[in-house]
């Protein structure tokens, strides 16, 4: 099973970014734009496991003792850069505790062989992949300039940067994610409460 840990939308918040896309997905046609009930915010990318390490997982993910969490969701950006991007994100602006989150569960998996994230968190909220090739916001050996996003930069240029609210996370989750020809299905497969 292909597995991650995350936090979900609030509605009006999934909503407002719905409103959001319809208004810009046609200026990016080529780009593999995620599906609207698809947006989460990724803690933690644990990758495949065998059903049986399903359960030590949930058990790992049950133990931490984190606050809620405060994020805003505000402006864009897309990865590695502007000029060769690959991914079109939302920024997120959130209190100390999503940080410490992120750190905990990566901390808690630790144990059960799940490797530890190589690179600090960076919050954000991926909108869309470009077509073909990597969809990894990391530099990559060959990266360079290309036209990809480039009408939808122009168009996002001469607007006010979007604003799309502020929610708390009260819980976070433990998805499997299948992928298919029409984009991932991510299911839920258990929820963790947040003080």
């Amino acid at each position: 099973m292909r597995l991650f840990v995350a936090l979900d939308l609030d509605d009006n918040i999934r909503s407002r970014i719905v409103r959001f896309l319809d208004g810009v997905r046609g200026f990016a046609p080529e780009a593999r734009w995620v599906r609207p009930e698809s947006l989460h915010v990724t803690l933690k990318f644990i990758g495949e496991q065998s059903e049986a390490q399903v359960d030590e997982i949930k058990r790992a993910l049950a133990a931490i003792e984190a606050d809620h969490v405060e994020m805003s969701f505000r402006g864009y950006g897309f990865f590695p850069t502007a000029r060769a991007p690959r991914v079109f994100w939302i920024g997120i602006e959130a209190d100390s505790n999503l940080t410490s989150l992120a750190a905990t569960v990566n901390s808690r998996l630790l144990p059960l062989s799940i490797q530890k994230e190589e690179h600090a968190y960076n919050a954000h909220l991926t909108l869309a992949r470009s077509a073909g090739g990597s969809g990894s916001p990391r530099k990559q050996k060959g990266d360079g300039p290309n036209r990809n996003f480039q009408r939808l930069q122009e168009k996002l240029a001469a607007l006010p940067a979007p604003e799309f609210g502020t929610m708390t996370a009260r819980e976070f989750f433990l998805y499997q994610s299948q992928l298919s020809p029409g984009g991932s299905k991510y299911t839920k497969l258990a929820g963790f409460n947040l003080r």
